[in-house]
């Protein structure tokens, strides 16, 4: 049997709406909570196998984060496993956030939530930085990929566009093997090269929701920044569905709640079209995700099976690893702005070195100290 299908669905949902419920901090924070989860604590996949998913993921639109989830449940128990771990990964964070949204249509406001990320960003700069190091041995296995590494993180915080960044380490790294290649079989690699470029309510507005978010959710790369420009040009520009400030007020929502920042989808339909809005607009933005995932499962394995695809892996494997250095490094900054932070960070790194401990009673540590704060100051 397949060792990546020896799970059943029911583990798959277990864990990952779990993982719903704890993913706070953004796309980078989620990935360092799978491999805690699922590569050490409980070895479903290796850091290898775990590093190749999280690149080829970079290669396909959408949250890569939730892609990623959606491909981890696929390697544990199939078909199945891909849409129980996607759908449990999305539906907390998209519940939550219908919550917040009827709260905010009904009053105007949302109840003072930002004052948790307070204590739990701390803990999830502590689990990024601990993923950077066990994936770092496996990813940077050799001299020249970490100078490649340190090239796509000067870029990223000089401010390159992330997917620019992907693709030129995807690029210099299947361009590496090929001059090596050449340099010992005398051109005939070189062949493949120029593959490269392939690898790399029945009412009108609910339909236009649906059409739209589903464009959103097939098109788009990068980060939320990103997301926030999509949106802002279809809902407030071309629809005029929203103003900038709902806009604005969505996108904080999707941050500071736990799981994908794509959720904002959910509370921008309900301010659309109420309840049935925020389902289907959560429903076609996540929609593609499931849809490509499915059609990479087997494009993985392929890459990883050919020498000058290898390479390529290799190369979006590191710069996406430096990305997410750079993430942590941005995360650092905001979140450790006091000695109680820098406390809580360090007390995290360290309990996951010496214990196993699952992530989650990090995450709800952090949370009690950040609304004990907010009770106390």
């Amino acid at each position: 049997m397949d060792p990546r299908s020896a799970g059943s669905p029911r583990e798959v949902a277990t864990v990952f709406l779990r993982l719903g419920l704890i993913a706070f901090g953004g796309p980078a924070a989620h990935v360092a909570l799978m491999r805690e989860e699922l590569v050490r604590r409980r070895g479903w996949v290796s850091d290898q196998r775990f590093a190749d998913l999280m690149g080829a993921t970079n290669l396909i639109p959408g949250p890569n984060s939730t892609e990623l989830a959606i491909h981890l449940g696929h390697d544990r128990a199939r078909w199945r496993g891909l849409v129980v771990a996607g759908v449990c990964f999305i539906l907390p964070a998209a519940l939550m956030v219908g919550v917040l949204a009827w709260a905010y249509v009904e009053y105007g406001d949302t109840p003072a939530i930002g004052s948790v990320l307070y204590g739990v960003v701390p803990v999830v700069v502590a689990i990024v930085v601990w993923a950077l190091v066990g994936l770092g041995r496996t990813v940077l296995a050799s001299r020249w990929l970490a100078l490649l590494a340190a090239a796509a993180l000067a870029a990223y915080l000089w401010g390159a566009p992330e997917l620019a960044v992907l693709f030129a380490g995807a690029a210099v790294a299947a361009l590496v093997h090929g001059a090596r290649a050449l340099a010992r079989r005398g051109g005939h690699a070189l062949l493949g090269l120029p593959l490269l470029a392939l690898t790399t309510t029945p009412d009108g507005r609910l339909t236009e929701l649906f059409w739209t978010m589903l464009k959103i959710g097939a098109v788009l790369y990068g980060s939320g920044y990103v997301l926030i420009a999509f949106l802002e040009g279809d809902f407030v520009d071309r629809l005029g569905w929203v103003t900038q400030q709902q806009l604005l007020d969505a996108v904080s929502i999707g941050q500071v709640t736990p799981g994908p920042v794509f959720t904002t989808a959910t509370f921008l339909g309900y301010v659309v079209a109420g309840l049935p809005g925020a389902v289907i607009a959560t429903v076609a933005i996540f929609l593609p995700s499931f849809v490509f995932v499915g059609l990479l499962t087997r494009l993985t394995d392929w890459l990883r099976a050919r020498a000058w695809t290898s390479a390529l892996l290799d190369g979006l494997n590191a710069t996406a690893l430096a990305l997410m250095a750079g993430v942590a490094l941005q995360l650092g900054r905001t979140g450790l702005v006091d000695v109680v932070a820098v406390v809580l960070a360090i007390g995290t790194l360290v309990l996951l070195w010496r214990t196993r401990l699952n992530s989650a009673w990090f995450i709800a540590a952090g949370a009690a100290v950040g609304v004990g704060r907010y009770f106390t100051g």
